[in-house]
């Protein structure tokens, strides 16, 4: 019984001991791309292939996707915008954009797609090295379930191509609320009056001027 007063003494001594300790501050995020991964980055295509037509639109390398990415151990997600030829790195993983593309607006179905290679360093290895490649494939927005990252740590999708087509312009603004009001608040105008109705209410009126007039 006397030794309860004694732990409890002990527990309340380290618990203020560990109050008093500062939280460590979080590691920050790496995002150097290594060596080995920057000496084989790939370049966007700026000319077609021989034989092959170029499609209309940005060029390639003046292009951007957006792509998401998703860590699963902490449930953290951020977009990435990068350019064809480009790659980001994130922590352990790295994103490789060789191009990206949407179909145009009068083409159906819309679709827009992303060719996209990933990188997962392994755990415990120097920072220059294995480095492997999990993923190369093209990502596609509207139909996710035709190629997926399939790797317990991360995921990822491609949310956006940023290009235009000629003739592609912005969707006309909606009228302002305060104008639209104004012109429901207007009363419509009375139909004017036929000249045949007219006469004939005139004829009725002497019509009836005269009868008083007899009477």
């Amino acid at each position: 019984m006397r030794r309860r007063p004694a732990l409890l003494a002990g527990a309340l001594a380290t618990l203020a001991g560990c109050s008093g300790r500062e939280a460590p501050e979080p590691r920050p995020t790496s995002t150097e791309v290594p060596a080995a991964l920057r000496t084989a980055a790939p370049r966007a295509a700026s000319t077609p292939a021989a034989g092959a037509t170029e499609q209309p639109g940005t060029p390639m390398a003046e292009r951007e996707a957006v792509l998401g990415l998703l860590n699963k151990r902490n449930n953290l997600s951020q977009d990435l915008v990068i350019k064809p030829g480009e790659q980001r790195r994130v922590g352990d993983v790295v994103l490789r954009l060789a191009a990206c593309e949407r179909t145009a607006p009068w083409e159906m179905p819309r679709e827009t797609g992303a060719f996209v290679q990933v990188f997962v360093r392994k755990p415990g290895s120097a920072e220059d090295a294995n480095w492997p490649r999990v993923f190369s494939g093209w990502l596609f927005k509207n139909s996710p379930s035709l190629n997926v990252v399939e790797h317990p740590i991360y995921d990822v999708w491609v949310k956006d191509c940023k290009m235009r087509f000629p003739g592609e312009e912005d969707a006309p603004a909606p009228a302002a609320s305060g104008d639209a009001g104004d012109e429901r608040a207007k009363p419509s105008p009375r139909p004017a009056s036929s000249p045949k109705a007219s006469a004939s209410e005139q004829a009725g009126g002497a019509e009836r001027a005269t009868s008083s007039n007899e009477t």
